[in-house]
């Protein structure tokens, strides 16, 4: 499945916005592994009928140095992560660098090293490749991350990719008592131009459930809402919505929990969440999500290199009305510093956010061109 949805994306070949892509993995009773392993309900191999694993989402994400914030967003919802290197240039680059640092960031402890573009390079290359990507995750989170050797083009490896995610990424424990929470990493109007305002379907959000359980039917809360104009201030209202419609794996479902991403229909206005104008914004059942924060007080920690840059430049400390961006979560913020000391910083954003303390804030500043990760903060 192509995740890349956009025609600019197309066109250009890269990614540029979140894509996203479901997939169910079947295990055959009489293979041997990896060959075992297959995304179909008939054994490519034998032709028995299979037993049905899991269903996966997979997110995927820009690479692109320049889109960094939009793959931060991507990662908070993610349980592991598949780490797509290609065979036939040198690793690291400076994105490679910059996504392994973005990855022990968010947390993501579950990886796997993927090889692809296998079928461009020879038998040495391939090897010396390996040996790159080996000495690249040295004292690193992905240490001890198998690495599989795929062809993505040729399907060549896929049943071990699959086998390696099984024992790797395991389905996290949930708790599924917990006041529901997702993230929001899509909104969309998916009426058709020209629909008669009577036929009008509300607004769709998308993303992935945190913690808890959603239920058709029950009205939501979503913060930090909607931008209204108040005595020449922004200012964010909530807003409040009914569950329409919930949609898992390309079919309806009664209830929506953590893991996979989700589509929740509601009765908003549309216009409200077209064109991913709810991206960033936290839903959960009315009364139980954190406070809103236009201001955010931090604990920093920076890294010793800014990310990313190819002359690995030194990262300062952070200075006074310094500008920087904020990932938090799914939400992206620009925000200005208004009190820097020691390892503390005060960030007055432009942007407000949605969040609880002891959520970490990825850190981006201007370095040249681009905004570059410079470390990350821990909510007071």
């Amino acid at each position: 499945m192509w995740t890349a949805r956009h025609s600019e994306e197309l066109r250009r070949g890269i990614t540029i916005r979140i894509g996203y892509a479901d997939a169910s993995f079947y295990e055959c009773p009489s293979c041997e592994p990896p060959s075992n392993y297959s995304t179909s309900p008939v054994c490519p191999n034998c032709g028995s009928k299979t037993k049905l694993l899991r269903r996966v989402s997979f997110v995927d994400c820009p690479g692109h140095h320049s889109l960094m914030v939009t793959m931060l967003s991507g990662a908070a919802l993610m349980d592991g992560a598949l780490f797509v290197i290609s065979s036939n240039v040198k690793c690291p680059q400076a994105q490679d660098r910059e996504h392994l640092l973005a990855a022990e960031m968010v947390g993501l402890q579950r990886l796997v090293m993927v090889q692809n573009k296998i079928d461009v390079v020879d038998q040495a290359r391939a090897r010396q490749n390996y040996e790159e990507i080996l000495n690249f995750t040295k004292n690193t989170v992905a240490e001890r991350a198998p690495v599989i050797p795929v062809s993505a083009q040729h399907k060549l490896n896929m049943d071990a990719l699959i086998c390696a995610i099984q024992e790797k990424i395991p389905t996290p424990e949930r708790n599924h008592q917990l006041a529901p929470r997702m993230s929001v990493l899509r909104s969309f109007d998916v009426n058709k131009p020209g629909t008669l305002v009577e036929d009008l379907t509300g607004g769709v959000v998308g993303g992935s459930v945190v913690q808890g359980v959603f239920q058709n039917g029950e009205e939501v809360e979503i913060r930090p809402g909607i931008k209204t104009e108040d005595s020449n201030r922004a200012k964010y209202d909530p807003l409040l919505a009914r569950v329409a419609r919930l949609e898992a794996g390309g079919g309806e479902v009664k209830e929506a929990a953590p893991g996979g991403l989700i589509a929740m229909g509601t009765d908003l206005d549309p216009s409200v969440t077209k064109s991913d104008g709810l991206v960033g914004n936290v839903v959960g059942k009315a009364g139980t999500l954190p406070p809103t924060l236009e201001k955010v007080s931090l604990d920093v920690d920076l890294f010793e290199k800014a990310v990313g840059t190819e002359q690995l430049v030194p990262v300062q400390k952070i200075r006074m009305n310094e500008p920087l961006v904020l990932n938090a979560g799914t939400a992206v913020t620009s925000g200005v510093v208004v009190s820097a000391r020691e390892n503390i910083a005060d960030v007055a954003l432009r942007k407000p956010i949605c969040s609880e303390p002891g959520s970490k804030v990825a850190l981006s500043r201007r370095i040249g061109e681009s905004w570059r990760l410079i470390g990350f903060g821990t909510l007071r």
